[in-house]
């Protein structure tokens, strides 16, 4: 990838799209206004093409009309103008297609036809257990050409074991270098701010390490339940369904040593040396630094919600985890001694992704000892649901008769503030215009996976030799109480408890 590419000159978007499981939730809900918002910015090509593959027997007029309301759904009505709609839906085709059925694939190639002189980019919205049928079959039909890429979403595989296998057979039809593995996270605004803020700036540059960095704190909060993915998400949990990616990929992002140059490779090179370099847990450090939990009926935001065995089809014997916390630590030179906690979970009390970074304490205090809690700076780093950036820092609180007394404040980036005339890009269109332009920063490396599967592989294997159910926790709450107390026994607190 070339440095002229990533400063904003215009690289090649003129591509055909085909889109495997057009009609389902994440197509619907995210892909087709993500498409829209680039189209509506003009930065897609005019000749790129759009192709929906469902198994639904659908006439073009009804996919259009699909695509139609989830836009209407899921973008906000002032930026839906009707001439960025109607060349939007110009773009559109549709064809029913089982993906399983080989000699169905044909109806690609011919649709390719069209467009031999564009690159394909072939989106995988489907289970991962059918990616490497459908690569094989592209390939079978004569529909991918050198040009082609495949975009897959996690999760890739179910262990380490399955994840090879999966990536096994999509690296049988496309090379490494036209793989894009799609978390959603790496796309965030804040997240690529985090690059910025680290390695641009000297101020925070140089105090990166365990010489100036007590501890470091990663909470990703989800308010909703199961919501209808009872068979997916008791098979998986919450471990492997947010921690082996989300989590780990932060955790990458905060821990690495600065990369030789922004090129794809240089970062995901010392992203790889972070997963190396992950503590691993033993017998002795599950019952004190690792939490299992699983939720009960409780109340969010003043409405009664089941507990995780009342949802619907549900098993009532289930001991799948829907929340985990632990500490765990990045050993190398950079990071000894420092702790890192993890913290995510379903029906908590809001929806919320952040990253504090929580510095440590002047050597000598000379001000009142009542307030030496306060005397710590925090870099808190926010994902969602608003994007921004706060250094907390200690002045001295205004007042003839506040004396020398301290008080905390935010030195505050909102980007929504900060940038009122500009729109936040959702994760999305960035990561779909990368793949458009070819670009791989964004994207995860398959040792990148394999890694970080190996690492939750030892945790889960531990688990199951230990055979404990999971800690209760009520709907609405922030987990296990025992969550509260792996952190105070170090006398630290959660954020929100500060």
């Amino acid at each position: 990838m070339s440095h002229s590419s990533r400063s904003g000159q215009a690289a090649r978007t003129d591509i055909d799209l085909a889109l495997f499981g057009a009609l389902g939730d994440l197509a619907q809900r995210k892909l087709f206004p993500a498409l829209f918002q680039l189209d509506r910015e003009g930065l897609l090509d005019p000749s790129t093409r759009l192709l929906g593959l469902a198994r639904q027997e659908l006439d073009l007029d009804g996919f259009k009309g699909r695509v139609e309301k989830a836009l209407k759904t899921h973008v906000k009505a002032e930026e839906l103008d009707r001439q960025a709609l109607a060349r939007f839906l110009s773009r559109l085709d549709y064809r029913q297609l089982d993906f399983t059925q080989p000699e169905g694939y044909t109806v690609i190639r011919d649709w390719r036809q069209a467009g031999q002189e564009r690159p394909m980019v072939v989106y995988l919205s489907v289970a991962a257990r059918i990616y490497g049928d459908i690569c094989r079959h592209l390939e079978a039909s004569g529909s991918l050409d050198d040009q082609s890429r495949v975009v897959v979403e996690k999760p890739i595989g179910h262990d380490l074991a399955s994840s090879a296998e999966v990536n096994d057979a999509i690296g049988a039809v496309f090379p490494e270098s036209r793989i894009y593995r799609i978390d959603h996270y790496l796309g965030k605004e804040t997240v690529q701010n985090l690059i910025a803020l680290r390695f641009a700036n000297p101020l925070f540059g140089t105090q990166w390490n365990q010489n100036h960095i007590s501890h470091v704190e990663i909470t990703v909060a989800e308010q909703v339940g199961i919501e209808g993915r009872w068979g997916y998400f008791d098979d998986a949990g919450q471990l492997r369904d947010m921690v082996q990616n989300h989590l780990l990929q932060l955790v990458c992002l905060i821990a690495m040593d600065p990369p030789a140059n922004l090129d794809a490779d240089a970062i995901r090179d010392e992203k790889v040396k972070v997963l190396k370099a992950l503590k691993p847990f033993t017998d002795d450090m599950l019952g004190r630094d690792v939490v299992r939990g699983q939720y009960t009926a409780g109340t969010i935001g003043g409405k009664s919600v089941p507990g995780y065995l009342e949802e619907e089809g549900a098993n009532t014997e289930s001991h799948t985890e829907s929340f985990v916390a632990m500490k765990t630590g990045v050993e190398n030179w950079r990071w000894a001694g420092v702790p890192f906690y993890l913290r995510t979970g379903k029906r908590m009390p809001e929806k919320l992704s952040q990253i504090i970074i929580h510095f440590r304490q002047q050597p000598h205090y000379i001000f009142d000892p009542d307030q030496r809690g306060l005397a710590a700076n925090k870099l808190v780093i926010r994902l969602q649901p608003e994007e921004g950036i706060a250094l907390e820092v200690l002045t001295k609180d205004s007042g003839l008769d506040k004396g020398m007394r301290l008080r905390r404040g935010p030195l505050h980036l909102d980007f929504n503030s900060a940038f009122p005339k500009s729109r936040i890009p959702d994760a999305y269109e960035r990561l779909l215009l990368e793949v458009m332009k070819g670009q791989q920063y964004l994207f995860v490396r398959r040792d990148e996976v394999e890694h970080a599967w190996q690492w939750c592989d030892n945790l889960i294997a531990a688990w199951a030799d230990r055979d404990e159910p999971p800690r209760r926790y009520p709907a609405g709450s922030w987990g296990p109480v025992a969550s509260i107390a792996m952190i105070t026994q170090d006398g630290r607190s959660w954020y929100e408890d500060y």
